[in-house]
C-alpha cells in the first residue's frame, strides 16, 4: 500500500519536497511515525493532517492511493 503525501509550507523546507510517495503505512499515526524518524525536525513544528482534502483530528485510517497533505499552521484575512 502506499499513499502520496502532499507538503505545504515551512514544512517544504524541513522535508526537502513538496510531494512524495509513502509506503506501508496503515494510519495516520503510523505516517506521523515514520515522517517523525526520517525528518526528526518534524516532531518540534506544528502541523495538521487532512486525508482526501478533509482534515483529521484523531488516528485515521488509509487506504492505497490516498492523498495525504501536511499543512503547517497558517493565518488568513
Amino acid at each position: 500500500m502506499e499513499i502520496n503525501l502532499i507538503i505545504f509550507g515551512k514544512l517544504i523546507d524541513i522535508t526537502g519536497s513538496a510531494a512524495m510517495t509513502i509506503k506501508n503505512v496503515a494510519d495516520t499515526a503510523q505516517l506521523n511515525e515514520q515522517l517523525h524518524s526520517r525528518y526528526p525536525a518534524l516532531s518540534s513544528y506544528p502541523y495538521v493532517i487532512a486525508v482526501e482534502q478533509e482534515i483529521v483530528h484523531a488516528n485515521t485510517p488509509l487506504k492505497n492511493k490516498d492523498t495525504v497533505a501536511l499543512l503547517p499552521p497558517y493565518a488568513g484575512g
